[in-house]
């Protein structure tokens, strides 16, 4: 009995317990904080408050650089002149349309190649790192490479083009065509991009348990029938990922046609960014491209929203 009480009175009160969980936890708290100030500031400084700097630019007629007539407030007159203005409109569709036709091209071949690589081939990850060296490629190598490809009238894609058609098919003029230059543009970007929704790809389908397959083989599934049943509802969550990171990408389509092209021929690859560009830094109008930038934020976010809704995981 006298040891027992010994023991209960040598035994620290609960509440000096809690007080130790309670710094120990703080100390943790305040390591964490210590170890995410730093990009948490490097994100400011170069993303948040530019951006929200670009609110206030947007409402003034503020040129890149100063001259004699004082910035002035326009009020929404920079919107109003952007919303009215017809080679915005091009700008927007232009990207639109190569969103909808590099989204299935690029998640294509990242998707096919990801199955491949999935497999139990040999050297598979030489081939990996080989399959994903055009998304570590400057984008500036790359439009050289392809501008080379696309060369008219005997650069080698013409060249491609005349072996397979047993020279029916007249040259094509890859970047001087309205037809065929956002084309074009989609096929470089497609190549140059998919290497990163490759890997997410294959993030995916790693997660998903090897027993499914193993059941649907049991079951007398076909390779079509496992793809359809196991792989693909398995890959939701990394569609959805890569259908939306894939959509912001294309809206930013910009330094491929700023090399090759400019916005030519005739406007047909003109996009957003482009024009911004040229609002900003060509005409020195930084208030109205602070404008667009807004503009083309809030299509990118609407856009965004909606695609999650409508793949969204219904109960």
């Amino acid at each position: 009995m006298a040891d027992q009480i010994t023991l209960a009175d040598a035994a620290p009160p609960p509440a000096r317990h809690s007080t130790r969980r309670s710094n120990r936890r703080l100390t943790r708290r305040l390591q964490e904080v210590g170890m995410l100030a730093p990009a948490c500031l490097l994100v400011a400084s170069f993303l948040l408050f530019p951006f929200l700097s670009s609110f206030e630019l947007a409402l003034t007629n503020q040129r890149l650089i100063p001259r004699p007539v004082p910035t002035r407030f326009v009020g929404l007159d920079n919107f109003i002149r952007v919303l009215s203005d017809a080679d915005f409109w091009q700008a927007l569709w232009n990207v639109a349309r190569f969103t909808l036709m590099v989204l299935p091209l690029q998640c294509g071949l990242a998707l096919g190649f990801a199955l491949l690589l999935n497999q139990r081939l040999p050297l598979r990850n030489l081939f990996r790192g080989i399959l994903f060296l055009p998304a570590i490629t400057s984008m500036t190598v790359v439009c050289v490479i392809w501008a080379t490809l696309f060369q008219y009238p005997s650069g080698p894609l013409n060249q491609i083009v005349s072996i397979v058609s047993f020279g029916t098919v007249a040259p094509i003029d890859w970047l001087g065509d309205p037809r065929w230059a956002m084309v074009s543009i989609v096929m470089l970007s497609a190549w140059q991009a998919y290497g990163f929704q490759m890997v997410v790809y294959l993030a995916g389908l790693q997660n998903i348990p090897d027993s499914l397959y193993e059941a649907a083989r049991l079951d007398g599934a076909n390779a079509w029938q496992r793809f359809w049943n196991v792989t693909w509802p398995g890959l939701r969550q990394t569609n959805i990922f890569v259908l939306i990171i894939t959509t912001i990408q294309a809206f930013k389509l910009f330094v491929q046609v700023n090399i090759l092209t400019q916005g030519g021929p005739r406007g047909s690859t003109n996009t957003v960014v482009q024009y911004m560009y040229s609002a900003g830094f060509v005409d020195q109008r930084l208030g109205l491209a602070s404008a667009v930038s807004i503009i083309l934020f809030l299509i990118v976010l609407v856009i965004s929203l909606v695609q999650r809704f409508v793949v969204r995981e219904r109960p």
